[in-house]
């Protein structure tokens, strides 16, 4: 079962990648791009996304993922309960989300950092 810790680090630790509160909510950005962001209760995570790829995903795993509300279907964003996710896929999506928002240049050089990925 993963948790907000499980990933507050690593957020924190990703290049350009910064902590914000809003309303609450802890919400990791990159400039003023958000690619992470906690519900209030910290039970959901919702992640930046390629649209054209999650209702694949909330298919897959409709017991941990989920759409975002209608107002938000234009974004590329998905919601995650973190119940349901282990650690380690935890951090897989947020290194995921933050790829969706940093230059290439610095995905590739993350990858030779960690290549056993962000554990």
């Amino acid at each position: 079962m993963a948790v907000t810790e499980d990933v507050q680090a690593l957020g924190t630790e990703l290049e350009r990648s910064y902590p914000v509160y809003v309303r609450g909510r802890l919400k990791f950005r990159v400039g003023q791009i958000v690619y992470v962001a906690f519900s209030l209760d910290e039970t959901v995570m919702g992640f930046a996304f390629p649209k054209e790829e999650r209702a694949d995903l909330v298919a897959g795993a409709p017991h941990k993922f989920q759409l975002p509300s209608a107002s938000d279907m234009r974004f590329n964003w998905v919601h995650a309960v973190l119940a349901a996710l282990e650690p380690t896929e935890a951090r897989e999506l947020v290194v995921e989300a933050w790829r969706m928002v940093v230059p290439a240049k610095l995905s590739r050089a993350y990858d030779l950092a960690h290549p056993d990925g962000p554990g």
